[in-house]
């Protein structure tokens, strides 16, 4: 059936209006998942005694948040989030605005039933941060991960999980530890980027703010951080 002028541009109309919906969509969803990010943050943090000790997230180069990682029941053992990383500024004290990236598989130690775990990273050192920002890498084998002290400092017996380019967390039913997850592969979520900054960009772009529009979605998660772990020059 051939369509008339007036057929094709309705066509035309509806399919832009159903592009523009959906990408309306993914910016709300990402800016959701900002807000759960910040939420699990700031969970985490109010009790000193059970959190990320505080030098760790002072000596810290990048952070990775993703909130409510998902067992999948139909696929024996895999599991899937979506969050957002942030890193230092060039100039060592305030975070970088938000990139996605998306975690898949990986062994979570504690976790008892539970369907979803938050899960927070630590990236220690520049070998990290380039490991993270690549197209994608695997924990334990690109990598060197190791569970994370939690409490007011990172004793001396920390010692080897201090040597590690990542330091990993997770919270499973308000439970929080440290847990090596070996064997999670991380990779950037483009479409998640697009929507919030209205571009293709990477993550690399976006943490050192070179093609970086700004987005309002992030300031509370970026606040936070700065609250948390802001290095005083």
């Amino acid at each position: 059936m051939r369509l008339t002028k007036f057929g094709k541009i309705a066509l035309l109309c509806a399919g832009a209006a159903v592009l523009a919906a959906g990408l309306l969509f993914a910016e709300e969803d990402a800016a959701e998942r900002l807000k759960e990010s910040a939420a699990v943050m700031n969970e985490i943090m109010a009790t000193p005694d059970k959190a990320i000790p505080q030098e760790l997230l002072q000596s810290a180069h990048c952070i990775v948040i993703v909130p409510g990682m998902k067992k999948a029941a139909f696929i024996i053992g895999a599991k899937y989030g979506k969050g957002y990383l942030l890193c230092r500024k060039d100039s060592g004290s305030g975070w970088s605005a938000p990139a996605a990236i998306m975690v898949e598989g990986g062994s979570f130690g504690f976790q008892i039933g539970g369907s979803e775990t938050d899960v927070i990273m630590l990236v220690m050192n520049s070998g990290g941060v380039d490991k993270l920002l690549s197209s994608k890498f695997t924990l334990g084998a690109d990598a060197s991960v190791a569970a994370g002290p939690v409490g007011r400092s990172a004793t001396a017996g920390t010692d080897l999980q201090l040597d590690a380019q990542i330091l990993s967390y997770s919270r499973s039913r308000g439970l929080f530890a440290g847990v090596a997850l070996n064997g999670a592969t991380l990779r950037p979520d483009e479409d998640t980027n697009t929507a919030l900054y209205g571009d293709k960009v990477t993550n690399r772009e976006i943490v050192t703010g070179t093609k970086t529009r700004k987005s309002t979605a992030g300031t509370e998660l970026i606040e936070l951080m700065n609250r948390y772990s802001l290095r005083n020059k």
